[in-house]
């Protein structure tokens, strides 16, 4: 039986904690906050998306960092594990669009519920409102914490604070300050899952317009595409965000900390150029005086159909038989690469999760435990791994716990 000290209470945390003490050890949960798994009540919109039902091979694909590297606690404890896991602890389950895993009474606080009944009967206590300030490391192994001033001692230390996003809920940045005062390398940290800036004024005028079946993709000054995804997206008071955006960010970020990008919105996927261009003609022959905004009724909003015209340079009311055919395709590519420069990304605290943290390179894969200094465990966010939404990062969180506690001896 080992003594070990676990630092934080959320997904992670709470995981490592139930298979640290399934397997006999006494451990002792320091939280900062007031109460656990304070991020998991946001998570889902307050639904909590736990996890995500895809198979290996799906899942493996919206791991955006180091998927490699989670392959083993992927496949010692994975979806089906989980969803087993919270009913066998009280919590019903449901499946909805995109395998996305919720609990079936639709509460974030149900989840919780479940992982803290699961420590009942096992060692396990939690203190809250403690803050770690520190790792006792004595002849290269990790000892214990420091925590107001007083030392605690276990024989292995699990850092599983989360991240940087969301830093009301506590994830603000200690975990990597204590691996990196351990000698860890921290790759450099980005808000991911994250609404995007603009630089044009005419983009803000959109704001609250949502576009559904489009395909939203990001370019480099070089011109090569570095994102492409079809799906939702909304205009805000300060650019873009939504479902395809938000996963943009998670591919993009490192290339948009250096330069800004051109972001191209196909607002008709299913018609190439040529295609439209027929079927504007085809219009244009059965209704030849119909002014020319009647021409895309169908083809846009409302909203977007003023700035349009805009930035096509023609009347709405002119008869679309007196424009030119230069005229007519320079309409045509507007419709399918309606651009925009994105300048950044929001912040941290807008961000669903952090990319980046301590290198995976210095973590053995199958314990969570550190390659530079025994006794010093890692779980969830606060390590350099990452993916797009759908409960897949919390799942990562859970199955990365689980390691990490079932990886002490």
């Amino acid at each position: 039986m080992s003594n070990v000290i676990i630092i934080g209470a959320g997904a992670a945390g709470l995981m490592a904690a139930y298979a640290a003490g399934t397997a006999g050890h006494r451990v002792h949960i320091m939280e900062s906050n007031e109460k656990a798994g304070k991020k998991i009540y946001i998570t889902g919109k307050g639904r909590c998306n736990y996890s995500n039902s895809a198979d290996f091979d799906a899942f493996m694909d919206n791991v955006v960092s180091n998927p490699k590297f989670l392959y083993s606690a992927l496949k010692r404890f994975d979806e089906s594990q989980m969803t087993a896991f919270l009913e066998s602890h009280g919590c019903r389950v449901k499946e909805e669009r995109g395998g996305r895993m919720f609990p079936i009474s639709d509460h974030a606080s149900d989840v919780t519920a479940a992982l803290l009944r699961s420590l009942s009967g096992l060692n396990v206590t939690i203190d809250y409102n403690t803050k770690v300030s520190d790792l006792i490391i004595e002849e290269g192994t990790c000892r214990g914490v420091i925590c107001g001033g007083r030392e605690f001692r276990s024989d292995a230390v699990i850092i599983a604070t989360g991240g940087m996003s969301y830093p009301s809920t506590g994830s603000t940045g200690d975990g990597y300050t204590l691996a990196e005062k351990a000698g860890h390398t921290i790759v450099a940290l980005r808000p991911s899952l994250v609404p995007m800036e603009t630089r044009e004024d005419r983009i803000l005028s959109l704001q609250g317009l949502s576009l559904k079946n489009v395909t939203f993709s990001v370019f480099d000054r070089s011109g090569k595409r570095l994102y492409k995804e079809f799906g939702e997206m909304l205009f805000t008071h300060f650019g873009v965000s939504g479902p395809i955006v938000l996963s943009a960010s998670a591919y993009i970020g490192k290339t948009l900390s250096e330069s800004e990008l051109r972001a191209s919105i196909d607002l008709k996927p299913a018609l190439d150029e040529s295609a439209l261009d027929k079927r504007l003609l085809r219009d244009i022959s059965a209704s030849p005086q119909k002014k020319a905004k009647n021409f895309f009724d169908g083809l846009l909003p409302m909203r977007l159909s003023k700035l349009f015209f805009e930035l096509w340079g023609e009347e709405p009311e002119k008869s679309f038989c007196d424009i030119t055919k230069e005229s007519r395709k320079k309409a045509v590519h507007l419709l399918k690469d309606f651009s925009m420069i994105i300048t950044g990304t929001r912040g941290f605290k807008e961000a669903i999760i952090t990319q980046g943290g301590v290198n995976v390179k210095e973590i053995n894969s199958k314990t969570m435990e550190s390659k530079k200094l025994p006794g010093l465990f890692f779980a969830g966010e606060v390590m350099d791994v990452d993916a797009l939404t759908g409960g897949f990062n919390l799942q990562i969180a859970f199955s990365t716990g689980f390691a990490a506690g079932g990886g002490i001896s």
